[in-house]
């Protein structure tokens, strides 16, 4: 006996498109270019999980960066010197603290400076 596969080419068709939604022209109607972008989404979904960690560093850096020269230190000077005196004190946090907290941050470089 012959098997018809429409019901579930129906349902993967559909689960495809659904996924497409927010896409723009063919990519919505059309299950073949549907079914590209969605493909290429993923990758780049993938990918990009894994560059928002490098992204975030490079912001925590440059604002510990900024943060320590209006203060006479340069990052690396700060980092060198955190290292020297035993401070363990992530990147984020840092990074948090020389925003919201300046005083705090300005008390580490002043720690630091101190010989």
């Amino acid at each position: 006996m012959r098997v018809k596969r429409g019901v579930p080419a129906h349902a993967k068709h559909k689960k495809i498109l659904t996924a497409a939604k927010g896409m723009q022209h063919y990519r919505t109607r059309s299950y073949r270019m549907a079914k590209q972008g969605v493909i290429k989404a993923l990758r780049y979904s993938y990918r990009d999980r894994r560059n928002k960690k490098r992204d975030l560093r490079a912001l925590w850096i440059t604002r510990i960066n900024n943060a320590s020269r209006e203060l006479g230190l340069s990052y690396s000077q700060l980092i060198a010197g955190m290292k020297a005196k035993n401070i363990t004190v992530d990147r984020k946090i840092l990074a948090d603290l020389a925003v919201n907290q300046p005083e705090a941050f300005k008390a580490i470089v002043n720690t630091i400076k101190e010989k």
